[in-house]
């Protein structure tokens, strides 16, 4: 005999003893089994297991099962696949002497639902083989959901770490060049690009987008914490900032909650939905610090040369006006820069 089945003998014998010692009706059992079950809010259901059909179930399970219980089976209420799982389950129960526990998932009223099942056979009265099986619904669901938040958390905080390592060895190398908090490129430098890439589309015909970027204000929660807060959130923002420009681009930090990006070769219309995209990832980034996820949005302006200007300061004149637009309508938004008509 297996430990697993030593422990329920045991529990039978306790059972049988209880029984006697207060001199109590077997049946009292059953009565107190199914009215903690509905306490406690668990959803607690009977098999025949030839048939797979529903003999008895407590209130919660015919919520789940959104009609009464009473003959019908897990195709009833669940699609195929999902009815193929719950019975390749009742089957293994079946032919084990200890309760077996699974999860199954499946989709109900629009909504993924997630639950651990324990199932138990039920021994007949006067012996064989087990009839029918019973089996203890627990919603997982909830839990589920936090883990999977916690995983994608815990991920995005190995990314930052990778990034900050990547970023701390840059600096290291380019001190000159790089902003010390955000690795971004100091403004002398951008400057410089800038004019390079203004010559060079004047020669050659081509046009290139300017973003100008400002950090939305932060929440109350965030800024209680202090300036290492605004610190973990400018690193953050300079990490996306890098990691969305390529190789030719730019991007500096001009002020202290205000930058700049230099897309090379990018009309109007692309550098709008790549600084889109930049602006969902910077409203969904997870930023910790002592347990908080400090969070923060953007705003952003994008002109481009030679669409809205036709030199280097109308374009940071175009650039910082759809910023402050972007601002005036609330924060977290990109707005496009007016594109000028040549007049006759």
């Amino acid at each position: 005999m297996t430990e697993s089945q030593h422990v329920l003998s045991a529990r039978s014998e306790q059972m049988r003893g209880l029984t006697r010692a207060l001199d109590l009706d077997p049946e009292a059992w059953g009565v107190v089994l199914l009215t903690l079950l509905d306490r406690a809010d668990a959803l607690f259901a009977i098999k025949e297991a030839s048939t797979g059909r529903y003999v008895h179930a407590n209130s919660g399970m015919q919520a789940l099962l959104g009609r009464p219980a009473e003959g019908i089976t897990d195709d009833d209420w669940v699609d195929p696949a999902a009815g193929a799982a719950l019975r390749a389950a009742d089957h293994s129960a079946m032919v084990q002497t200890v309760p077996q526990v699974s999860e199954h998932r499946f989709e109900q009223n629009g909504q993924r639902r997630e639950f651990s099942v324990t199932r138990v056979p039920l021994a007949p009265a006067g012996g064989g083989a087990a009839r029918f099986l019973c089996s203890l619904w627990i919603e997982v669901t909830a839990q589920r959901q936090s883990e999977a938040q916690l995983h994608l958390a815990l991920q995005q905080l190995e990314l930052q770490q990778q990034a900050n390592e990547e970023f701390r060895r840059e600096v290291q190398e380019n001190q000159s060049l790089r902003d010390s908090v955000t690795g971004l490129y100091q403004r002398g430098h951008f400057d410089d690009q800038l004019r390079r890439e203004v010559d060079l589309s004047s020669r050659e015909h081509r046009e290139f987008a300017l973003v100008s970027v400002c950090l939305d204000p932060l929440s109350d929660e965030a800024r209680a914490l202090g300036p290492e807060a605004r610190t973990r959130v400018l690193e953050a923002l300079g990490r996306l900032l890098r990691s969305n420009t390529r190789a030719m681009d730019a991007s500096c930090r001009v002020q202290e909650d205000l930058f700049a990006v230099l897309l090379s070769g990018v009309g109007l219309a692309t550098a709008h939905a790549r600084m889109e995209g930049l602006r969902r990832q910077c409203a969904t980034q997870i930023v910790m610090l002592n347990g908080n996820d400090l969070g923060f949005t953007v705003s952003m302006g994008v002109a481009s040369f030679p669409h809205t200007a036709h030199s280097q300061e109308e374009l940071l004149q175009a650039a910082d006006a759809a910023l402050t637009q972007a601002q005036r309508r609330g924060g977290n938004h990109v707005t496009l820069a007016s594109i000028r008509f040549e007049t006759e």
